[in-house]
């Protein structure tokens, strides 16, 4: 006689709570609906305006947000929606959807401290590993759009920062960055200089302070290209090491890259 096996249905508790916000109410929707064909994503919908998006943000604390390009460069520009999103929910990582990869659009994104940026123009079925990816703690930008990271953090207007940054930092901050640099998540990084992971964010939430950056991305450039080994000690083979970690292309544009992590 057959059996039927029924698969449980996945519990709210382990699923990742998404709130989608897209240009509009319409849009929004067919969003929310398509991503709520994978079974792992709890989604929930957002009016396609900056306070009730906020308000919902309050409320619900959602783990991911997708957010439309549009919206984020609302209320005021410059990624302020992004930095009262981190303020009401610090724990909720964002992902900014784009109509295509420009270069400012992405630029602006990353400093505001999105921890990843999806493009219109890529296949619908990747948003959903990039939502999984953002949400275990990595970054999803290719290399391309990485590359004008990097452009950007080397002209002089985005790198005044004081040179001495990097020695202000404390010798367990400096370690915390140097894990940063090998693109190790928070949870690797206490279990490596055994830390509790609440404790590693409120060092990463330090470090941004002090090195006037709003980004774990911003961190590892910042390191890379303003004089790790002048500024903190750290020989020629440390810093070689640490290019070769953290800016590691993806040869196939799902594939996050080991630089990729968010400040949790």
């Amino acid at each position: 006689m057959a059996h039927l096996t029924t698969v449980p249905p996945v519990s709210n508790a382990v699923r990742v709570r998404v709130l989608a916000a897209d240009s509009n109410a319409m849009s929004t929707q067919l969003l929310v609906e398509a991503l709520a064909r994978e079974k792992q994503l709890h989604m929930i919908e957002s009016p396609a305006n900056v306070p009730a998006l906020l308000t919902l943000v309050n409320r619900e604390k959602p783990q991911v947000i997708v957010l439309c390009g549009r919206l984020s460069e609302s209320n005021g520009g410059n990624g302020s929606l992004l930095r009262e999103i981190r303020n009401l929910s610090p724990s909720t990582r964002v992902i900014v959807l784009l109509d295509a990869p420009e270069r400012t659009a992405v630029i602006k994104a990353l400093r505001a401290g999105a921890q990843g940026v999806f493009c219109r123009t890529e296949s619908f079925r990747l948003l959903g590993e990039c939502i999984q990816c953002v949400h275990q703690g990595r970054v999803w930008i290719n290399a391309s759009e990485l590359q004008y990271l990097i452009e950007a953090m080397a002209e002089p207007s985005l790198t005044s920062f004081p040179s001495d940054n990097l020695s202000s930092l404390t010798a367990r901050e400096r370690d915390v960055v140097r894990c940063l640099t090998e693109g190790l998540s928070n949870r690797e990084i206490a279990h490596r200089l055994k830390l509790t992971e609440h404790t590693v964010k409120n060092y990463l939430f330090r470090i941004f302070d002090k090195l006037g950056v709003s980004s774990r991305v911003e961190v590892v450039l910042y390191a890379l290209g303003n004089g790790a080994r002048r500024n903190s000690g750290w020989n020629d083979k440390d810093c070689e090491q640490t290019q070769i970690a953290a800016v590691r292309p993806r040869a196939i544009a799902p594939v996050p890259l080991l630089l990729r992590r968010s400040a949790n």
